[in-house]
């Protein structure tokens, strides 16, 4: 196992001939793709990993320079396609993953299939004739409760996040994840991700992709998707499901699994 692979725990799966790499959002790890798994690993090669940042990552190799920006998210990316000699992928990214696929696609088109972005955006905070969602004033607050209590923040932040009551398995599963991250690094990776703009560089995405989100996001509003259909240079698909939260892999995936595996399995007819 290379040095890339080791420090991000790189798993990989079934031996299919195409590959399918899924990369995982904030606050979770690889553990979140539990429920598809078993659905692709008879057809398909598939890589799993832990974003640098993760709890399941040493935090000693988080370099808040490096992580200030996602284009370092996407050079881990880079590199891991480089070490495991992977020429052609399938990208399913989560929430900030969907851009760090588009990041990584623009610099090397040739080594994506298509782009699968589920939850993404380009921008959280509102901006002239553009909706985020977020205001100033909300990331404000958020960044202070980080601050000043990172586990009560936890508790109340997962069942906003994933649409449910703290009972609920899924709410539980985002609580431990999220909770295991360093918090430090879990304010600075939040920092970088509501911070960031990535709205230029869609028009420079060539690879085909197929944008799914949830009806109902606290993160990103369901108009996101149809910016992203708009904007994006490459020929694109919008799927909105019925579903409730931020991670519908983990709150609703007897409905998410299904709208994957086709969009995995289907090209785009435009």
């Amino acid at each position: 196992m290379g040095i890339v692979e080791e420090a991000h725990n790189v798993k990989i799966i079934g031996s299919g001939e195409q590959t399918v790499v899924l990369c995982h959002g904030f606050g979770t790890d690889q553990s979140c793709w539990k429920h598809l798994i078993p659905h692709l690993v008879e057809d398909y090669k598939v890589v799993l990993f832990d974003k640098m940042g993760a709890g399941t990552t040493n935090p000693d190799y988080f370099d808040f320079g490096r992580y200030g920006s996602l284009e370092g998210y996407a050079y881990d990316l880079l590199a891991i396609l480089e070490e495991l000699k992977i020429e052609s992928c399938i990208y399913v990214g989560h929430s900030v993953s969907a851009m760090i696929g588009v990041i990584a696609s623009v610099s090397r088109p040739d080594l994506f299939n298509k782009l699968i972005m589920l939850s993404g955006s380009p921008r959280y905070l509102n901006d002239v004739d553009y909706f985020g969602g977020f205001d100033q004033e909300d990331l404000d607050q958020l960044f202070e409760a980080m601050q000043s209590n990172y586990k009560a923040w936890c508790a109340g932040f997962a069942p906003l996040a994933v649409g449910g009551d703290m009972e609920s398995m899924s709410v539980q599963e985002f609580s431990r994840t999220l909770f295991n991250m360093r918090p430090d690094i879990a304010l600075s990776i939040a920092q970088t991700i509501f911070y960031s703009d990535y709205r230029q560089l869609l028009p420079h995405v060539t690879v085909p992709c197929h944008i799914i989100q949830s009806v109902k996001d606290l993160a990103v509003p369901v108009v996101i998707s149809e910016y992203l259909h708009q904007n994006l240079g490459s020929n694109n698909i919008v799927e909105v499901m019925s579903t409730d939260g931020h991670l519908p892999q983990l709150s609703s995936p007897d409905v998410l699994v299904p709208v994957l595996l086709r969009h995995i399995r289907s090209n785009i007819v435009v």
